[in-house]
């Protein structure tokens, strides 16, 4: 859990980011789709947004959910989320932090890792979850 905070304090405060506003933004709309389809229980849609190479160690929607729910619940029906900063961690990846309360009112951070497919869509490589500073649950 300590190395996924000092990966998210670093990316989230490392110098320039390279990539530009129209990237970034696809990166967050992809992630907007998934938690806006797993607030309407559309596992299809979420199970959409991730990369290839998470679809491979999952291979139905249905195992995708099972897998959100048992390590991500947070992110499955937040209350509120916001982006915060997007950083450029190599040529077509981006991370993307996103602050984000859960159902029962406790605040998480969440860095998403994400990749540019070869039909040029952003898609999810990875979620890092971790509780926000200064909440004990």
């Amino acid at each position: 859990m300590r190395h996924v905070a000092v990966l998210l304090l670093l990316v989230l405060t490392s110098g320039p980011v390279r990539a530009d506003d129209a990237a970034r933004g696809r990166a967050r709309a992809a992630i907007e789709r998934q938690i806006e389809a797993f607030r309407r229980n559309d596992a299809a849609a979420a199970y959409a947004e991730a990369a290839p190479q998470i679809r491979n160690l999952f291979p139905s929607a249905e195992t995708f959910i099972a897998m959100v729910a048992k390590g991500y619940a947070p992110v499955l029906r937040p209350r509120s989320y916001r982006f915060e900063t997007a950083r450029e961690t190599a040529e077509d990846e981006i991370a993307q932090g996103v602050s984000l309360q859960d159902e029962a009112g406790f605040d998480w951070m969440a860095l998403y890792t994400l990749q540019r497919q070869a039909d040029g869509e952003w898609r999810i490589t990875g979620c890092q979850l971790k509780k926000a500073p200064g909440e004990a649950i």
